[in-house]
């Protein structure tokens, strides 16, 4: 049966194509250009190919800078052994401004490569969930690096930090690696119930979680207030929602919690130890003919839409355009929990738009499980990094 819910999200997609969402909106501009469209607080590339099947991109600014960052790279994940082909997705949510996602955005796919190519021997496969863990890692020493060259004259950098969302897939192995509150799922064709059931793969570090507080809790047995409630919200230090993250200076050494840093980011006392870590969960398994797709977005889609929603939406719309339908999907529910129209949230500019709803980024995989098997196969090298706005 066919539930009510089910048919609100999922009847756009009988539509022959997507709204235009501006005046100025091409909806098939994703295709002609191979860094995507830009239009207005919308930046998308509808439709492309990577190694393993077909993909589709969409960012909505809500923020006066855009605080996330997200790149697609598909060919070689090593420099030295061109045979290990690969996809490789980054969803980065940044906070307290965009400076810790923009630089993630640019080294983390880097050092990925750079470790595969420092671990390769003939006899490994190169790729593997402490290689990911390690380009985290190195990623976050060299932001800190890049704090401490920068603290005299741009102090507020020590604040800035960014979730950080990653999916590999090579040689026929999903790895998922997320280090706080975005969250990828997967769409996997359930052939007895022939639906598609949602399975989310990533493990979220959010103070709102029990786990999170507890697992906090053990790490800082000493402190009573690493974790505390503040206007109904449990915070970190009674400041940060997330737990893990690459960047945040200011709770990874206590050098960087003081003036001249804005006292909103500043908390008594001294500490000996990371409050916040940068290491990853890591999720891996091997793809099957019955994994269909992955979704792997910000928490701005999350907020709106549940797994089961943005799998449905996904698994009943045509391929072309499918993330700008997904993001579109969550802007409509956030105008209705606030009694607007769809069509009166989208006059508001960025800034004030934060008030209705984050900024929200979306990157959908499609599996194709006759390429994945293909382990000699070569497909065009794609690169791609969203980019909207100031």
């Amino acid at each position: 049966m066919v539930t009510t819910t089910w048919k609100k999200f999922v009847y756009p997609c009988w539509k022959p194509s997507i709204d235009n969402e501006g005046e100025n909106s091409n909806s098939r501009g994703g295709d002609r250009d191979p860094d995507g469209s830009v239009d207005g607080l919308w930046w998308y590339k509808d439709s492309g190919h990577h190694v393993n099947g077909e993909f589709s991109m969409a960012v909505i600014q809500a923020n006066n800078t855009l605080e996330d960052h997200s790149q697609l790279e598909s060919g070689p994940m090593s420099s030295v052994n061109t045979g290990l082909q690969g996809t490789f997705v980054g969803i980065y949510d940044g906070h307290a401004g965009a400076e810790a996602a923009r630089f993630i955005n640019d080294r983390l796919f880097k050092n990925v490569k750079t470790i595969c190519d420092a671990e390769f021997t003939s006899e490994d496969q190169v790729m593997s969930a402490d290689v990911i863990s390690k380009a985290y890692l190195e990623t976050e020493e060299e932001f800190l690096s890049l704090v401490r060259k920068q603290w005299q004259t741009k102090p507020h950098i020590a604040s800035a930090g960014s979730c950080c969302l990653v999916g590999i897939i090579c040689s026929g192995t999903l790895y998922i690696a997320n280090a706080g509150d975005s969250r990828a799922v997967l769409g996997k064709r359930e052939r007895a119930m022939k639906e598609v059931k949602a399975i989310q793969l990533s493990s979220e570090h959010n103070a709102s979680l029990a786990s999170v507080r507890e697992e906090l809790r053990s790490l800082h047995p000493d402190d009573p207030h690493v974790v505390v409630l503040k206007h109904k919200v449990w915070r970190v230090k009674g400041i940060i929602q997330v737990s893990r993250s690459i960047g945040d200076a200011y709770l990874k050494r206590a050098e960087f919690n003081r003036e001249p840093l804005l006292p909103k980011f500043r908390f008594p006392g001294s500490f000996r130890k990371p409050i916040l870590l940068a290491e990853p969960s890591i999720f891996v398994q091997k793809l099957l003919p019955e994994d269909q797709f992955l979704i792997f977005a910000s928490d701005g889609l999350w907020e709106h839409l549940s797994n089961q929603e943005a799998v449905d939406i996904v698994s009943s719309c045509e391929h072309h355009g499918i993330a700008r339908k997904l993001v579109k999907a969550a802007l409509q529910e956030a105008a209705k929990k606030r009694e607007m129209r769809y069509a009166d949230l989208k006059r508001i500019d960025r800034g004030v738009r934060r008030h209705f709803h984050d900024d929200i980024t979306v990157i959908v995989l499609f599996l194709d499980s006759h390429l994945i098997s293909r382990s000699s196969f070569r497909a065009p090298v794609v690169s791609i990094k969203a980019s909207v706005g100031p």
